[in-house]
């Protein structure tokens, strides 16, 4: 029994060295399995439809070290000319956890739009938190994604 276990015990530095560069938080939330920023949803739509609509991996565009997808080429060809506008605050992490000093990830079909910007956030209990005081969420947000976004992986 020991001989077989023994092996096992070989690949286990390995395994932790792998585990901990996946780790990283990059600077765009993107999907683990997709790679697609804001979990493979178009970011104009959430600007244009009444719920935000998935991409379509035929129309991408890569823009801050991500790949985005969007819905339509209008769309698509919106977001290149103001990706700025269009993308989700603090990188589409969680703006509420922002707020509060720390990056967490975002499910992107909880979001707010508040002075044309998208703010994506963890649960509907930290969007309803920030919608309280916005204003002073945003610029808390603003505050701690100066310092944070500095220690993100581009990629």
């Amino acid at each position: 029994m020991i001989a077989l276990v023994l092996p096992l015990f070989g690949l286990f530095p390995a395994m932790v060295q792998q585990s901990q560069a996946q780790a990283l938080t990059s600077y765009v939330m993107s999907d683990p399995l997709t790679g697609y920023a804001i979990g493979g949803m178009d970011p104009v739509s959430y600007f244009t439809e009444p719920a935000p609509l998935r991409g379509r991996a035929e129309l991408e565009q890569q823009w801050q070290g991500a790949v985005w997808i969007f819905s339509s080429e209008a769309n698509r060809d919106v977001f290149r000319a103001h990706p700025e506008l269009y993308s989700p605050q603090y990188g589409g992490h969680g703006a509420m956890s922002m707020a509060r000093g720390f990056v967490s990830d975002a499910d992107p079909n909880i979001y707010a739009l508040y002075k044309q910007r998208l703010f994506l956030f963890y649960s509907a209990s930290n969007r309803e938190a920030f919608l309280l005081a916005p204003d002073a969420a945003a610029l808390r947000g603003a505050e701690h994604w100066q310092v944070l976004s500095k220690s993100l992986s581009s990629r």
